[in-house]
């Protein structure tokens, strides 16, 4: 297992996320603010060990594994604890979508690839935005208590995250469609094939 520069700060993604349950739960004063910044170094460190890698030329396939489970672990986990702070059912059901999607689609493209069509479902640009304002969303929401009045900025957060939830629901149908035309390929070259 090659420990490189970018594979170290991925690591140490994971690593962050039982200090910020932790930091979530321990009431002192300010902990909102901490548990943020620890999501946001968590979100810069996503975009800086890719850079790292394409720059130093040392991408590697166990940090192409890591790499997107870490993303999944430490957003699925903040959208955790947001839904027991923010109990509504609107606030449920986007994190449900959030997380829900990123189920389906790490296993549509764990099966393409074993089909040698990874490159068929790649991140799309939809995903990418997604991501943006997920991220943006997560960080205000973990700053914020929602028992005082938080005014706009959760009202901003909240608009963010039913944003990233809808265009969710958008880039796996997107991913979706692009295996259906894969899979419905192989079936006809089957056919073709079967016939002969």
């Amino acid at each position: 297992m090659p420990i490189n520069i970018p594979n170290a700060l991925t690591l140490m993604r994971i690593l962050l996320i039982p200090v910020l349950v932790v930091v979530f739960y321990v009431p002192f004063q300010g902990h909102w603010l901490v548990a943020a910044g620890i999501f946001t170094l968590a979100a810069v460190t996503d975009w800086f060990d890719g850079y790292l890698a394409r720059r130093l030329g040392q991408m590697t396939a166990f940090g192409a594994f890591l790499d997107p489970v870490a993303d999944k672990l430490m957003v699925s986990v903040a959208l955790v604890l947001l839904v027991e702070r923010h109990d509504t059912i609107l606030f449920t059901l986007a994190a449900c979508v959030i997380i829900g999607r990123e189920i389906v689609v790490s296993a549509l493209r764990e099966w393409m690839a074993e089909l040698g069509q990874r490159t068929s479902v790649a991140v799309s640009y939809v995903g990418k935005v997604k991501t943006a304002l997920q991220m943006i969303a997560v960080i205000g929401l973990l700053a914020v208590n929602p028992s005082r009045d938080a005014g706009w900025l959760l009202g901003v957060c909240y608009v963010l995250l039913y944003s990233a939830a809808i265009l969710t629901l958008w880039s796996m149908m997107a991913y979706l469609r692009a295996a259906a035309r894969v899979i419905r390929a192989r079936d006809e070259e089957s056919k073709r094939l079967d016939s002969l």
